[in-house]
């Protein structure tokens, strides 16, 4: 008889999570989804992202509850010596410390690394930046700064067109989960030293990693011209290349009917599937012809491929197209509008698409752990109010009398 796991995975890690915004809670409410006991320690003013976009009056916004989920709060003026006193304290009972202000800002609280350490030599102390050490350390980093100097921009978007930005958010989400990896391998490495260490994560080096393929193909240029890009001319850098796949095999968004901004499918046209797509497309003579057999042949009229296949896609619905191409094994995906994908029914099914109560907004809805671990399933518990557990954790946890803390409230210290 097979033995399911009542605990999860990070259970008895305790997190002090002194992050704010994207970059930085994005990686605790992972590290929360997986079992671990994350303290939000913000300001008595809370979290910016709590008032930030809001869409219902003196109610957490949505950027804060979808960052936020299965963690407790408590707050703390860290500038107050009583409120120094006491991240002494939270430091000392805690596993992993993680922050993303900008650079030098714990330090200047009194809390360096090396002071870190004589509190707990066994914290994993993980720092999100911007920028690694360089003319860039200071620079104030955002989203699309990240995805500006990473390499994400410059290869992103039509030839004809400026740099884009991508709808996903690999420069904060992205640095999220990097710096996951980087905390759980510290804390492997804790079983066999006995020590924590630094975790240091730039948001510029993660979506660089997220590039590489680009980088590849920088190098590659130095060979000749990139066959399997659409481009015509090529410098001496990776050029926007808009919807091809940047893989070795071509891909392309094909537009379906009846013509609305998301109706298209992509395809990818393999070997193997060149056939059958000519079948499908009413031209199978393509299939035999020469200057269209191979993939060697295809390469240089890329953009008359993917335009015979749109005059067959385009009077059909994007599920038809998806059908079909489905049946002859060629790999190919639609389109998903967000609206489509919030009442995606097998999304909702694989827990990607979680409603989840709030005691103040009633109901939201979020996006679920993609980690699915067999022995430490996640269910998705909603954002904490602001100082919530003040109480619990000060008192119950720290030992502070009721009157104490009444104390600490009335003098600004939470």
């Amino acid at each position: 008889m097979t033995t399911v796991a009542t605990d999860k995975a990070l259970d008895g890690i305790r997190v002090l999570d002194m992050t704010h915004v994207q970059s930085g809670p994005s990686a605790t409410q992972l590290l929360a989804w997986m079992g671990a006991d994350v303290v939000k320690l913000e300001a008595p003013s809370g979290d910016i992202t709590r008032k930030q976009l809001r869409d219902l009056p003196d109610v957490d916004s949505l950027y804060f509850t979808m960052l936020n989920c299965n963690k407790r709060s408590i707050t703390l003026n860290t500038k107050t010596e009583r409120g120094k006193e006491l991240l002494t304290e939270l430091i000392r009972r805690s596993d992993v410390m993680v922050e993303n202000f900008g650079p030098g800002a714990v330090d200047r609280m009194g809390f360096t690394w090396e002071r870190i350490q004589e509190i707990n030599p066994r914290i994993v102390y993980a720092s999100i930046k911007g920028f690694g050490d360089g003319p860039y350390t200071d620079f104030k980093a955002y989203e699309v700064v990240a995805q500006a100097m990473g390499g994400s921009m410059s290869t992103t978007g039509f030839e004809e067109g400026p740099p884009t930005a991508t709808g996903a958010q690999i420069g904060d989400s992205g640095t999220g989960v990097h710096t996951v990896a980087g905390i759980l391998a510290a804390l492997y490495q804790r079983e066999r030293t006995g020590r924590g260490q630094r975790v240091n994560v730039a948001m510029q080096h993660a979506v660089l990693n997220l590039c590489r393929v680009k980088l590849r193909d920088q190098q590659r240029l130095a060979h000749g011209p990139l066959a399997e890009y659409p481009n015509e001319d090529f410098g001496d850098e990776v050029p926007r290349s808009g919807n091809a796949s940047g893989g070795g095999q071509p891909g392309w968004a094909v537009r379906c009917a009846p013509g609305g901004p998301n109706d298209y499918v992509y395809v990818i046209v393999q070997p193997v599937g060149w056939r059958p797509i000519t079948e499908l497309i009413g031209r199978p003579e393509l299939a035999d012809d020469p200057g269209w057999a191979t993939p060697e042949a295809r390469l240089p009229r890329i953009g008359k491929m993917f335009q015979l296949i749109e005059e067959w896609s385009s009077s059909l619905p994007k599920w038809q197209v998806l059908e079909e191409l489905n049946r002859h094994n060629i790999p190919c995906g639609p389109v998903l509008s967000t609206r489509e994908i919030i009442e995606d029914e097998s999304l909702v099914a694989n827990g990607m698409v979680v409603r989840v109560p709030h005691k103040e907004r009633g109901e939201f809805v979020t996006v679920g752990s993609p980690i699915k671990l067999s022995d430490s399933p996640v269910e998705v518990r909603s954002s904490p109010l602001l100082g919530e557990h003040n109480e619990e954790v000060y008192v119950g946890e720290l030992g502070l009398a009721d009157e104490e803390l009444r104390h600490l409230k009335s003098n600004g210290v939470i």
